[in-house]
């Protein structure tokens, strides 16, 4: 279970430390998302024992988690579009959401606890890489739930504007339904258009 040790070895609370993931790289449609969260304070035993990496908890858990996160926290979000992420690719744009997440925030923090083994380019404070920082930190965690759900909104938001890709359940990713739904209906502006799957299916439709 994540705790607050990275934190405190990077000089929480005295020191503002910022937790930062993102989310939607593997998708083939809809933005790639990132939270930056600050915890104010450290956490009570019954809240902190509920967090947890946002990709071994159910929907239900997170969103009930969203709440109590936002209330004891600091919180910054950043995406970037379809168009970004086809004009830069993938990676610089999970790079520059986790920028915007960190300017989103109501203030600067001193340093960000990045999930992954890199640290974003031009972030306005020091920042650390975590591998697997999602299991290990208790702000990269909450910032996991916080990616999460928001841009798990935003799918279900997108799946009633273009019905038939089951955004609602598969939040963009190449499940079978979506493959399929991809052959049928054909690609939509929400689509990667420099991804494998899109990118074939618009070259065989010409």
């Amino acid at each position: 279970m994540p705790d607050w040790s990275l934190e405190i070895e990077c000089g929480a609370p005295v020191r503002s430390v910022a937790g930062l993931d993102e989310v939607g790289r593997g998708p083939l449609a809809g933005p790639v998302l990132a939270a930056a969260v600050v915890l104010t304070r450290p956490l009570d035993p019954d809240l902190a024992g509920l967090i947890d990496d946002s990709k071994v908890l159910t929907a239900q858990r997170r969103e009930a988690l969203v709440p109590r996160i936002r209330a004891v926290a600091q919180v910054g979000i950043g995406w970037a579009s379809v168009e970004e992420i086809d004009r830069i690719n993938i990676l610089q744009a999970s790079m520059l959401a986790m920028r915007r997440a960190l300017d989103a925030l109501p203030e600067r923090p001193d340093i960000a606890l990045v999930d992954g083994n890199k640290v974003p380019d031009g972030l306005p404070c020091d920042g650390r890489a975590v591998v697997g920082g999602d299991a290990l930190s208790l702000s990269i965690a909450a910032a996991s739930i916080l990616a999460k759900v928001v841009r798990d909104h935003e799918m279900l938001r997108l799946s009633t504007l273009h019905r038939g890709y089951g955004w609602e359940r598969n939040a963009g990713y190449g499940t079978p339904e979506h493959i399929a739904a991809l052959d049928r209906i054909g690609v939509c502006e929400h689509h990667r258009r420099s991804f494998a799957p899109v990118l074939q299916r618009l070259a065989i439709r010409g």
